[in-house]
């Protein structure tokens, strides 16, 4: 009769997001702009994490809008600099600016939508861009798995390109690096573990392994096509027969397109009790972007997270 495998306790909720935390206490607050703060939930966002000693906040939009949400909330902004602008494209426009003056180290979304944010930083005359294609990085802490998650793109890239999908391989790992994971293992997820000329995704899975083994991808162990469960299973990988040092270890899941990923994020916050964290990469400051859904803990380790990035130097690979 074959030994019982120990049945290890469940990691506790939000310890992943606490350790992040933990990691940026000992900085100093990150200058950041916090871009149309006019709802309480935003403000209250940016000022809770100033006064954890997270982020020297800059708020930007119509100074009457930012006071009134701050008497809403009940919030104190005495100390504070606010920007006036009449609008949240202007305010947009302005945080970028002062980013690339080097005037703040990140970049906070508030009360406006993602799109008109990301618009004002991928703009050519924002300076925020570099030589990488922007991508988002979900880092979720979930309660049945025993190390950070890192899910990418499932906010910001729609249908990516192989050369899109490399920028959002190394940016992954790169924000894995920040928070001192130094060779994560990363998962190239399909439907199947196998290559199927008929599915695009496993073929560019197959292509970005390669492009690692070639020096296009460096920092990370890359392996792929796999399907979920062989990704995060050690035991559905075993069945299936897949020796890889990826395999039921992943730290990070790339998705085939923002479709499957905001699916399979959202399906682990609220069928498993996830938590997470959000960060752009791939522009020349951090941006923090957090929904108006998200939970303190969210907000503040998002900011945290932040920290981190801005602090971490890019790898290096070749193009």
């Amino acid at each position: 009769m074959a030994a019982e495998s120990p049945i290890l306790p469940a990691p506790t909720p939000g310890t992943q997001l606490q350790r992040l935390l933990r990691m940026a206490e000992a900085q100093p607050p990150l200058r950041t702009a916090v871009v149309h703060p006019v709802d309480a939930l935003s403000l209250t966002g940016a000022v809770e994490a100033a006064r954890r000693g997270l982020i020297e906040p800059i708020l930007i939009g119509p100074m009457a809008r930012v006071r009134a949400a701050a008497e809403t909330a009940g919030l104190d902004l005495q100390g504070l600099a606010i920007v006036d602008v009449e609008h949240s494209h202007q305010a947009a426009a302005r945080a970028c600016e002062l980013a690339s003056r080097g005037e703040v180290a990140a970049i906070m979304k508030g009360a406006l939508h993602t799109d008109e944010l990301l618009e004002a930083a991928v703009a050519a005359q924002s300076g925020l861009r570099t030589e990488r294609r922007m991508s988002h990085v979900f880092v979720l802490d979930v309660p049945t798995y025993p190390r950070p998650l890192l899910v990418s793109d499932a906010a910001l890239n729609i249908a990516p390109d192989l050369a899109s999908k490399r920028d959002i391989v190394q940016n992954a790992i790169d924000c894995a690096h920040a928070m001192d994971i130094p060779n994560p293992k990363v998962a190239i997820l399909s439907a199947v573990e196998t290559v199927n000329p008929r599915m695009v995704s496993t073929l560019d899975a197959a292509a970005l392994c390669k492009m690692a083994d070639r020096g296009q991808i460096v920092g990370g162990v890359l392996d792929g096509p796999l399907a979920f469960d062989n990704a995060i299973s050690v035991e559905a990988a075993e069945v299936k027969g897949i020796r890889s040092p990826v395999a039921g270890r992943a730290d990070i899941l790339i998705v085939p397109d923002i479709e499957s990923g905001n699916m399979l994020a959202k399906q682990l916050f609220y069928l498993s009790n996830a938590q997470s964290a959000g960060i752009i990469m791939g522009a020349r400051v951090p941006i923090i972007l957090t929904s108006r859904s998200d939970p303190e803990a969210s907000r503040l380790a998002s900011c945290a997270l932040a920290i981190l990035v801005a602090q971490h130097k890019p790898a290096k690979s070749l193009r």
